[in-house]
């Protein structure tokens, strides 16, 4: 595996481009730029990559929507280099209107992990009445906290930090981890 994944901490960057799209990048604790990607507007069928460097001529990890515009999406993540699927994310379509959800799937499709906001209640205000109130996912594997992922209050740029320290076992693959937290902020940022 790529040496850029094995970090413990993670920020996670979304720049507006306008109509192209959306530039994400995913910085060390250092606040160095590690790994990039691009989104392109107007997409039916989401199509995400993460690349290792900013020419983005070296795709490491893709990240692709099994169907089009679906309110449960299924989300493969793939190591490019190996051509291997890493595992699978799944929007939990119901429950993601009033707090999002997502599951962590492995390559088979079971269920083992979950990616939730912290607080319904926050989740309803957000959604319902400002989108002030900054985002709170914790990360479960197995029904053990693995990760949390904190967003900072920023009108102008969208910033989600990652923290992987409490997965002291590697229980969640880090490419898996930071798939889904490309995912939480060029999808679930599109709907405030």
């Amino acid at each position: 595996m790529n040496p850029k994944f094995n970090h413990q901490k993670f920020v996670v960057r979304k720049q507006i481009l306008s109509l192209v799209g959306a530039k994400i990048d995913i910085f060390d604790i250092d606040e160095k730029a590690i790994l990039f990607s691009k989104m392109k507007a107007f997409k039916l069928k989401e199509d995400i990559r993460i690349y290792g460097d900013e020419t983005m001529q070296d795709c490491l990890i893709s990240i692709q929507a099994r169907s089009v515009i679906d309110f449960s999406s299924i989300f493969d993540v793939v190591d490019v280099e190996t051509g291997r699927k890493i595992g699978s994310l799944r929007r939990k379509g119901m429950k993601s209107i009033f707090k999002d959800e997502w599951a962590i799937l492995t390559t088979s499709d079971s269920e083992i992990g979950l990616i939730k906001e912290d607080n319904a209640l926050l989740a309803l205000l957000r959604r319902f009445l400002t989108n002030l109130i900054p985002q709170h996912y914790n990360v479960e594997m197995n029904g053990t906290k693995v990760a949390e992922f904190k967003q900072n209050f920023n009108p102008f740029v969208q910033k989600l930090n990652l923290d992987f320290s409490a997965d002291h076992n590697d229980k969640l693959d880090r490419r898996l981890g930071l798939a889904a937290a490309v995912l939480l902020i060029a999808v679930e940022g599109n709907q405030g």
